[in-house]
């Protein structure tokens, strides 16, 4: 039979996991809120600006437009993938990691990543080329602060340093689920089939100057709405996962407990029968 300081050791060390588990369950839940009304409300504008830059397109001829409709010779791909920079969240970090690691194995160009999360720069900052680690943008995200390095990306892709860009990130469903995402954000890709504009549109300008502002906006929303995911999608998993564990926690803390009883019971089975045979002996001495 174990030893029952053992055991009351081991119940003692899961009581004390259960309340870091359900502490980080709640510290989750409440993120998750903040994070679930952030994404819901940059949506619909994110859907409203690629409608109308489709709209606008329509209704001209984008060879020679804008650099980043133009589709080219494919010789170098920037993968941006976003995790997060703690763990303990399920599988929500090694989803996303095992997503790019398919991509890159069907993929026969020179490909460089950025990073944005610690837990893919670690990942693949020894065998890939990185070209740049935004993972601490996580301290004071803000639409600015993603337009900082979105230049950059930009700037280079114009320039020719790559072909195309892709993003791969957790899509946030709801708390229970995510969806790991690879979407192409360089060229921006247009609809084959130019359908009648529904909508009708007074430009003040001509149409290569309103795409020549939108387009770069388009790009740059983008990539905060697939953080802005990445973000809500952590808070989901990881609250997701602590709940689980808690529960498991608290099943194997129930178990010991009666493990516990039973080895007390033995135990103080055993005192009874050695103080009556000791009784016995002294009576029959």
């Amino acid at each position: 039979m174990a030893n029952l300081k053992e055991i009351r050791g081991r119940i003692t060390s899961i009581s004390s996991t259960m309340q870091i588990t359900s502490a980080m369950k709640m510290v989750s839940a409440a993120k998750l809120k903040k994070a679930t009304d952030a994404i819901v409300m940059l949506r619909p504008y994110s859907e409203k600006l690629q409608e109308i830059i489709e709209n606008v397109s329509a209704t001209t001829d984008l060879e020679g437009v804008s650099t980043y409709t133009e589709a080219r010779e494919v010789k170098k791909v920037l993968y941006i993938v976003i995790t997060s920079n703690k763990g303990l969240a399920g599988a929500f970090n090694s989803s996303v990691i095992k997503q790019l690691n398919q991509n890159l194995a069907n993929i026969a160009e020179e490909v460089e990543i950025l990073t944005i999360g610690k837990k893919v720069y670690d990942s693949v900052r020894r065998s890939r080329n990185v070209y740049d680690n935004q993972s601490s943008i996580f301290d004071k995200m803000s639409f600015e602060a993603v337009s900082k390095f979105v230049e950059n990306v930009m700037r280079d892709y114009r320039e020719g340093s790559f072909d195309k860009v892709y993003v791969v990130y957790n899509k946030f469903i709801n708390a229970a689920t995510q969806q790991v995402q690879t979407e192409q954000i360089l060229p921006i890709r247009m609809p084959e089939q130019k359908e009648a504009v529904n909508t009708d549109y007074l430009f003040e300008r001509n149409a290569k100057e309103i795409l020549d502002v939108l387009m770069p906006k388009s790009i740059k929303t983008q990539i905060y709405k697939a953080i802005l995911d990445s973000i809500a999608s952590e808070h989901g998993a990881r609250m997701t996962a602590m709940h689980k564990a808690t529960d498991n926690a608290e099943a194997l803390r129930n178990e010991l407990k009666i493990f516990y009883n039973k080895a007390r019971q033995a135990a103080i089975t055993n005192e009874i029968l050695e103080i009556v045979g000791g009784a016995e002996a002294l009576k029959n001495s």
